[in-house]
């Protein structure tokens, strides 16, 4: 796995992973122990078969004639008359000197069990051996065997064997089913988990959502009720909050206390230069105003600045921009023009509705003083978009500015004709207050032949 794989996973993600490996685990070992613990008890069991008719046989050496004129049956089983049936049984009398007589099954057909001590079989108590070995027809079996003294010196080596298929079935099946229960019980537990994850993770949902809403401006502060864990989180969020405001309110404040700080002396300034009509009162009321029109412009960068990481603000665009269609056909009545607006039902801009007056205004308000005859205003949410964005157009019939023209009017304090009038801030306002949103302002060729201007702005 990558370095960083599960660091980037969601807290759910994380849960259900861990807790996915661990139930494969458990249920894995759990399992493989059943099915070795099942191995043995089976193998327990056919062992026990084997010894019945394993103490039959003993039983019979045990009577009272000689070996030579014993008759050892089937014992109860026909298989071990049935040629290499897989099912034999074998007795060797132990000779000190070596030698030995051997009695078989008719199912050996001529042939011998190996001793399981060859086979290296280890002796439990009381002599007793049992091992796995392929048979004679190359059939796995399953034999044990033991030493039988029957004193006077006769001892014998008495051997059953039986196929091991009967051990091999068995297990599978009590692997499948095994398999089976435990695949049912991991599914089971899976969605349990996924169930258990999704409710405990339930009002960490609900805080996001909180926080999505004070930031889309729905609501002011984070409200419900959460669990004692998550309850000081929400606290402390709504304490940031709060003092985001507080310091917007300080912002507010100071800036509206240095522009009238600044705008008295400069307003005294230029009505003693009005006064006079000299060299030096001309440059001082010229210096006056651009040292007015810098105030203005740097008091409203710092405004914004304060405004535009605001939590909660919204506005809706097309009351706010309709207020101010109405206050430029008023001030441009005589020239007779046409404004059109369109916008899109329910656009909302996420920022100060004054901000939003002031970039559009300044670009409507240009866009009035070149126009032929028309103007017109759109707005659009631009679809697909991460994060939310909708686009501002204004366009107008004028003359248009070329390529290199364009790159000039967003520069602060350029007027491309001093015939009009204005400062050469307007849309360097423009273009700085759509920057401290996120946005951007574009300059570019209307249908009509005129100044198109492309604002984007961050939306709800």
């Amino acid at each position: 796995m990558p370095a960083g794989f599960f660091e980037r996973r969601s807290i759910a993600a994380r849960l259900l992973l861990f807790g996915a490996l661990w139930t494969v685990l458990v249920l894995l070992l759990g399992g493989l122990a059943l099915s070795q613990v099942y191995r043995r008890t089976s193998e327990r069991a056919f062992d026990e078969r084997l010894q019945v008719y394993l103490t039959d046989i003993v039983a019979d050496l045990a009577g009272p004639e000689p070996l030579d004129d014993k008759s050892l049956g089937t014992l109860g089983e026909p298989r071990f008359d049935l040629p290499l049936s897989g099912w034999y049984w074998q007795v060797t009398r132990v000779d000190p000197e070596g030698k030995g007589e051997m009695r078989a099954s008719k199912s050996l057909f001529g042939s011998r069990l190996p001793p399981l001590a060859e086979l290296g079989a280890p002796a439990r108590e009381g002599g007793a051996r049992e091992a796995y070995y392929d048979g004679v027809d190359g059939r796995r079996l399953r034999a044990v065997e033991r030493v039988i003294d029957l004193g006077e010196g006769e001892r014998f080596l008495v051997a059953v064997a039986a196929p091991a298929d009967a051990i091999e079935a068995d297990i599978r099946s009590f692997e499948i089913v095994v398999a089976a229960t435990f695949l049912t019980l991991a599914l089971v537990l899976g969605l349990t988990t996924l169930l258990q994850v999704r409710y405990g993770l339930r009002p960490l949902v609900r805080l996001r959502r909180a926080v999505g809403a004070v930031r889309r401006g729905e609501a002011e502060r984070i409200a419900g009720t959460f669990p004692h864990d998550i309850a000081p989180l929400a606290g402390e969020l709504n304490l940031l909050i709060d003092s985001n405001r507080e310091i917007l309110e300080r912002a507010r404040t100071q800036v509206g206390n240095l522009a009238h700080a600044l705008k008295t002396p400069l307003s005294v300034i230029l009505n003693e230069a009005d006064v006079r009509d000299d060299a030096l009162a001309a440059k001082v009321r010229e210096q006056a105003l651009v040292m007015r029109d810098q105030v203005n412009y740097y008091l409203e960068r710092a405004r914004a600045a304060a405004l535009a990481g605001t939590l909660g603000t919204v506005t809706e665009v097309q009351p706010a921009v309709a207020g101010l269609v109405r206050a430029l056909e008023r001030i441009y009545e005589r020239r007779g023009l046409s404004l059109a607006l369109e916008v899109a039902p329910g656009l909302r801009f996420r920022g100060e509705r004054q901000d939003l007056e002031d970039m559009v205004g300044n670009l409507a308000d240009n866009a009035c003083k070149w126009a032929a005859g028309r103007v017109r205003i759109g707005a659009s949410a631009v679809p697909d978009s991460e994060p939310p964005v909708m686009l501002i157009v204004v366009d107008d019939d004028g003359p248009g500015l070329g390529e290199a023209e364009r790159q000039a009017a967003v520069q602060r304090g350029r007027r491309l004709d001093e015939s009009k009038p204005g400062s050469g801030l307007g849309l360097a306002i423009v273009s700085e207050l759509a920057g401290l949103y996120g946005g951007a302002l574009e300059l570019g060729v209307a249908p009509e032949g005129g100044l198109r201007a492309s604002l984007r702005l961050p939306r709800i």
